[in-house]
Parts: structure tokens; sequence; C-alpha cells
């Protein structure tokens, strides 16, 4: 489902998936309000067919695709675009121009980054879960998937980050640093009442380094506290969950039982 955006006066905002230099090409007759869009933060992907007298670009705005249609009067029109029966045409279009390139490079930078394996490595189902040691919410998280981990259908991938107490960095440092990070890790969610893992004694730089740039992925990906959880729909596009899932929604992050 694409989330349209009709007024653009909000944009700012949200961080942009895209790397610089991935935006549309520059081309002498770009419209104008075109232009106008990407000084307000909309990244335009490519121009598409619309048929005659309308000119209709594929862009982003945060994580939503969205399309202009560019009239011939050079005024234009964001949103959903539908046919004589009241269907919309162009959600395909967006999907592979945009929606699809965007996803699979996000699940790409999660791919790459420093993550901790909660499960089997061989789990068809692949979940990154952005997961702070002293996060109630992030155990509470783990506590529920055991079933499907235990069972061998998922995989957790928890990209650690040190945001909420004092020694959560330190408690990340003793798990990324330990000779068995997947086993530290378990120590963690098993003794969290007791208060989880012992904190190391400091913060190796390449530890602090990963914290940091997981942070940043954690903010780019739209997350603002943990868990921030990124699993791949049955259409490949990433699906975002902030925080616990309610039990509606477990399921769906999880996957079949």
């Amino acid at each position: 489902m694409f989330a349209q955006r009709v007024l653009f006066s909000f944009m700012a905002a949200a961080p942009l998936i895209f790397m610089p230099g991935a935006g549309l090409a520059q081309a002498t007759d770009k419209p104008p309000v075109i232009e106008a869009l990407e000084g307000q933060g909309v990244i335009f992907k490519q121009e598409f067919e619309a048929g005659e007298g309308v000119r209709a670009f594929a862009g982003i705005v945060g994580d939503d695709p969205v399309a202009v249609y560019v009239l011939g009067d050079g005024h234009a029109v964001a949103g959903t675009r539908l046919n004589a029966k009241g269907e919309p045409i162009d959600q395909a279009t967006l999907q592979s121009l945009v929606a699809k390139p965007i996803s699979d490079q996000a699940w790409a930078q999660l791919e790459s980054a420093t993550w901790v394996l909660d499960g089997r490595a061989d789990a068809p189902r692949i979940i990154y879960t952005f997961t702070d040691a002293n996060c109630p919410y992030c155990h509470l998280f783990w506590e529920a998937a055991r079933p499907w981990v235990d069972a061998g259908k998922v995989q957790l991938r928890h990209l650690l980050v040190g945001v909420i107490k004092e020694d959560s960095p330190t408690k990340a440092a003793a798990i990324l640093g330990a000779a068995d990070p997947s086993a530290a890790l378990l120590q963690n969610e098993v003794k969290f009442d007791q208060g989880g893992i012992t904190p190391a004694k400091r913060v190796p730089d390449n530890v602090r380094q990963t914290l940091d740039d997981n942070q940043m992925l954690m903010l780019s990906m739209g997350f603002r506290g943990t868990p921030g959880i990124d699993v791949q729909g049955d259409d490949g596009l990433i699906e975002k969950h902030s925080g616990m899932p309610q039990q509606g929604a477990l399921a769906e992050v999880l996957g079949p039982r």
C-alpha cells in the first residue's frame, strides 16, 4: 500500500534511504515544479509514461513512494491516478521504480551491518531488530519469538545500540566482544530480570563505532527507539514495526508458527 502525499509543506524531516546521486537524472526540460519539490526534500527517481498531455514522475518522500503528475499548464497533482473504473493505475510502476529499489537497498544495509545472530543461521525467515541490552520491550520481543526461533523457523538478527541507560554501551560491548556473541546475548536475555549480562569495563573503539553506526542506521530506518523491527513481506518490501508488536501484529512479524 502506498501512502500518498498531497501536500509537501511538512516534508523535511525523515532521513532518506537513497544515497546521494540516486535521484532523477538532470534534464534541460525538467519542469519547475519538480525542481521546486526537490528543493523541499522530494527525491525523484524516474519519469514514466502516463499518456498524452501529462508528465509523470516517480519519487520518494521519507519512506513513501509518490507519483507527481505535471499538467500542460505547469501545475502538478500528487497522489493516486485512477482509471475509468476508479481503480489505481500506477501502483505497480511506483513499486518497481521506487519502492522495490529502496527496500532492496535498505535490506542490503541491514545485511552488511554488524548484528548478533539469535537462532539457526539457516532459518528461512530473517528479522532484523534494533536492540538495547537494557530495553524491556526488546526483551519481551525476544521472549515472544522463542517458539518460532526454537522451531528453526525464524532467525533474529540483533543490531545492538546503546541508548537507554548509562551502562547500555558497556553491556553491548560485553556481548559484541564475547568469544560467542550469540551466547552472550542469550545470557543477557535469560538473566534480564536479574540485571542482564555483566557490563564490560570499557567500550573499545571498534565497538563504539559499531554502536554509532547501528544507531545511525536505526534513525535512517525511521526508528526513534527500541525495538525497531524490519522484516520482508511477501512482496519483498520491508515492513517496519516500531516497538513491541501487539498480539495481532506479532504473527505478521514472525510468520506462520
